[in-house]
């Protein structure tokens, strides 16, 4: 069984307490920086978006890239195309079948590997989001059954709504993972106890 570590705290202070090249591989979401208006959501969601104070939203800095590249062999970062990182083969393409022009068609990942680029098609529509930039389960998935193996360890440093936990329980991945919201991190809990739940009656 899948072994989940997930903790309710500044992912800084979580990587600290880990050797060089602990984690096999690194998948992370961390903050854009975009200002508020780009966030996208719908009816409760949106106005969550609307009430909730958005200090997360600031991109990481220098110091969090080289303490993610000192505790993982490789990185898969959504939002690649916004962070100043090493120009790189392998980019991963999420499209997300968005029908209306005026939001994101694709978002984009960078990552550390010497592979083909690779895009994975999925409609994200849907009103039950718990966090404004929620990817979906399957876009973990895709990534770990691409690049992951059995027995690797997978961090991830902004764990958000939790996809990446759900992704790696139903795959058998054992992950270490960090969320500093206390609000994010009770509904994320809450969504994954669920998931579980949903699981054992089946």
């Amino acid at each position: 069984m899948s072994n989940l570590e997930l903790y309710n705290m500044d992912c800084m202070e979580l990587m600290k307490n880990y050797p060089n090249n602990y984690f096999d591989l690194a998948i992370v979401d961390p903050p854009y920086g975009l200002d508020k208006s780009s966030l996208t959501g719908s009816g409760k969601l949106k106005k969550r978006i609307i009430q909730k104070n958005t200090d997360w939203d600031v991109a990481p800095n220098k110091k969090y890239f080289k303490e993610l590249f000192r505790v993982s062999q490789n990185q898969i970062i959504w939002g690649g195309n916004y962070f100043e990182l090493t120009k790189y083969r392998c980019v991963i393409v999420w499209d997300k079948c968005q029908p209306w022009q005026n939001f994101s068609q694709v978002e984009i990942a960078w990552s550390s590997f010497n592979k083909p680029a690779t895009i994975f098609k999925f409609d994200n529509r849907t009103t039950d989001k718990i966090h404004p930039t929620q990817k979906p389960v399957d876009l973990y998935k895709f990534c770990l059954n691409k690049y992951a193996k059995q027995g690797d360890k997978i961090l991830d440093t902004h764990l958000g709504s939790g996809s990446i936990a759900i992704a790696c329980h139903d795959m058998d991945f054992d992950l270490v993972g960090s969320e500093i919201d206390k609000e994010y991190y009770d509904n994320m809990m809450e969504r994954i106890n669920e998931h579980k739940k949903q699981l054992r009656l089946f």
